[in-house]
């Protein structure tokens, strides 16, 4: 993760882009491995962890429509999330994250190691499916890992 978080960071550094985080299920590794970078502060503005809907609701803004709808861990929930982030945080890019990091929480539909990832930028709001296979820490790591190489591919083709 060091590696593709300092990379993000040299990238936003001169696109002159701030980035934010709103985690779920990974609980602050995202923002962890952002700020594990020395002179993070320069780009890096902020993270919330939204890990129950009514944080979801109150912090970030995420309809309960939606979440009565479609889920917690949905596609819609992780671009509301990324959304409501970079209002909040009053940043260029927000990245977020839900899922099933286990072993509990699963249901026919949404099995242990379903996540989504969320990207919104002043381009559009997006999201990314993730079907992991390991355990919650692995889960929760590889969640992680996975927001964070897109996060770097997304910047790579800004203009």
């Amino acid at each position: 993760m060091n590696k593709t978080a300092s990379e993000i960071g040299e990238i936003l550094r001169i696109k002159k882009l701030t980035l934010g985080c709103v985690e779920s299920a990974t609980g602050g590794l995202i923002s962890a491995a952002i700020t594990e970078i020395a002179g993070s502060s320069d780009y890096f503005k902020g993270a919330i962890v939204s890990y129950s809907n009514q944080a979801k609701v109150n912090l970030v803004g995420v309809s309960r429509e939606t979440l009565e709808k479609h889920g917690a861990v949905s596609p819609r929930v992780a671009e509301e999330m990324a959304f409501g982030g970079r209002k909040v945080l009053s940043v260029d890019i927000c990245l977020s994250d839900t899922g099933i990091a286990g072993p509990g929480g699963a249901t026919d539909k949404k099995p242990v190691g379903l996540f989504y990832i969320g990207l919104s930028h002043k381009d559009g709001t997006f999201n990314r499916r993730l079907n992991l296979n390991g355990d919650r820490e692995q889960n929760r790591r590889a969640a992680a890992d996975a927001a964070l190489l897109w996060l770097k591919e997304y910047l790579s083709e800004l203009e």
